[in-house]
């Protein structure tokens, strides 16, 4: 058996869901190539599984993906930071919510199966620096996306996601606590 760790698709216009097609290309292109590669194992009788994960897999007092960036860029410049009008849409997921999921794809999964590891469908980008601004006691504004270097055209993307076929198959209920909880519950990592 045979699970790997894909990103959920970045689908315009609406929430992505484990029937959509991985991402190929762009800078996450190389990463949604090699889960569709472990996907055709199953063709050669391999019991392989992708679990997807959104851009922002967080944990209190440890990493917060793409959060990271925006965490360490407040702690730098005193300002808690979003793209454009905020609006745009980051699904996310606590690190043993998802662990729990590999746990199931392994067991469970058959061959060729995708499976998202999403508990929040998309938290805005506003309420995330609202919640980093607000344990940092920063001021929270609009920057252009250069503010963040390459990664910031990332962040000016929305890319919502959805688990809701996964919790129907297998069962799997995320219980752990949000990232908008855990970044308004701070503790975060020193600048390194």
């Amino acid at each position: 058996m045979f699970v790997h760790a894909g990103l959920t698709p970045m689908v315009p216009g609406h929430t992505s869901t484990e029937e959509d097609p991985d991402t190929t290309n762009g800078p996450v292109g190389g990463r949604g190539l090699n889960s569709q590669m472990v996907l055709a194992l199953a063709d050669q009788g391999v019991r392989s599984s992708v679990v997807r994960l959104p851009r922002s897999v967080h944990q209190r007092a440890s990493q917060y993906g793409f959060c990271s960036v925006l965490i360490a860029a407040a702690q730098k410049t005193g300002v808690s930071a979003y793209v454009g009008d905020g609006t745009q849409r980051w699904p996310a997921v606590n690190r043993l919510d998802a662990a729990r999921l590999f746990r199931i794809a392994l067991e469970d999964a058959a061959p060729g199966t995708v499976l998202h590891a999403v508990a929040d469908e998309g938290d805005t980008m506003r309420s995330l620096a609202e919640a980093i601004g607000g344990v940092l006691a920063a001021p929270v504004e609009s920057v252009s996306p250069g503010n963040f270097g390459l990664i910031g055209r990332l962040f000016a993307l929305d890319m919502p996601s959805s688990s809701a076929l996964t919790q129907r198959r297998f069962g799997w209920e995320p219980t752990h606590p949000s990232l908008i909880a855990d970044l308004a519950a701070g503790d975060y990592p020193a600048l390194g």
